[in-house]
């Protein structure tokens, strides 16, 4: 008979050994996923908290393999996934213009940066904003929006906006960690009004791209990216690299009755802002960019998972 599952956590990375914690770590931990199943068609085996139906997935960074760690695991059979609160979790880089470091987003849209035509920089057109243009069409965030692979090309999701109200609902007062090197690292950005602000709960929508693109002039392309696509639905404030896949994967299952679209989540805490602080360039800015070692990673996980067990604890349904 299979596993019901009550809360699915999906994340990106996790270390086989190492002291520095992945996305899934606080969740395995404190969660107490301690049973190990083994999973050969996904990126590394499962965790699973079995009495209280919490499931954790490595899905391996990157769209293509999220993509196929989370269609793997909703086709198999050992898992009743179909009840199950489905938490995508983890890291984010976040435009300083939307909020600042550690602070924890919940987005209702997620919008593929990927799946485009693309000029190089140097050959762009001097009236052209920037080198992407929407596929089919012959110039960037060219009217109407239009898909052309049967009418869905899956570059823009939209969850559930209900579900998504009643998270942000159950965080509004979470207190979430801060710290003086957060402190210091977000002084040297601007703007101040949003940039300086201490982790704080926030709606904004997501650019989801496999590419680690880094940036103002890239950041204000994803704003306009998302804006578009979204017929102006969406704002742009986090980018990551797995969600366009994941979420694909998920609505496949949903088609097949394995999963409820309704029950899917995002939350995502911002390790890194998606451009340079002042004064600095932007080849400069990612050499100095280290996700895993820059002072917000561990306060910025910290804070994932003190958002995703208290979404877990509120919306997850009883067993």
């Amino acid at each position: 008979m299979p596993i019901p599952i009550q809360a699915l956590i999906l994340a990106a990375f996790e270390p086989d050994a190492s002291p520095i914690p992945g996305e899934l770590r606080h969740f395995i931990d404190r969660a107490a996923l301690n049973e190990t199943i083994p999973f050969p068609a996904g990126y590394r085996p499962l965790r699973l908290n079995r009495e209280r139906g919490i499931l954790g997935c490595v899905t391996g960074v990157g769209a293509p393999r999220a993509a196929a760690s989370v269609m793997a695991l909703g086709l198999d059979p050992r898992f009743d996934l179909a009840q199950a609160s489905i938490l995508i979790t983890g890291v984010a880089g976040i435009d300083p213009n939307r909020g600042s470091l550690a602070s924890v987003v919940l987005p209702q849209f997620v919008v593929d940066g990927d799946l485009c035509h693309e000029i190089d920089a140097r050959e762009i057109p001097p009236d052209w904003p920037d080198g992407f243009v929407p596929i089919g069409k012959s110039t960037p965030y060219e009217q109407p929006v239009a898909q052309r692979f049967n009418d869905d090309d899956c570059i823009l999701f939209a969850l559930n906006s209900a579900r998504v109200a009643q998270a942000f609902q159950a965080l509004e007062a979470l207190e979430l960690q801060d710290t003086p090197a957060i402190a210091r690292r977000r002084a040297l950005f601007s703007p101040a009004e949003t940039a300086h602000r201490p982790p704080a709960i926030l709606r904004g929508d997501e650019l989801a791209s496999s590419t680690f693109w880094h940036g103002r002039l890239l950041g204000e392309r994803a704003s306009r990216w998302v804006q578009y696509q979204s017929s102006n639905r969406a704002t742009y404030a986090i980018t990551t690299m797995e969600d366009a896949g994941i979420l694909h994967s998920l609505q496949l299952l949903a088609n097949a009755d394995k999963v409820d679209w309704n029950r899917v989540l995002i939350v995502r805490a911002a390790a890194n802002f998606d451009r340079p602080r002042n004064g600095l360039a932007a080849a400069q800015s990612l050499a100095e960019t280290r996700v895993a070692t820059d002072s917000a990673y561990l306060p910025a996980l910290e804070n994932a998972w003190r958002a995703g067990h208290r979404i877990i604890q509120t919306l997850s349904s009883p067993r």
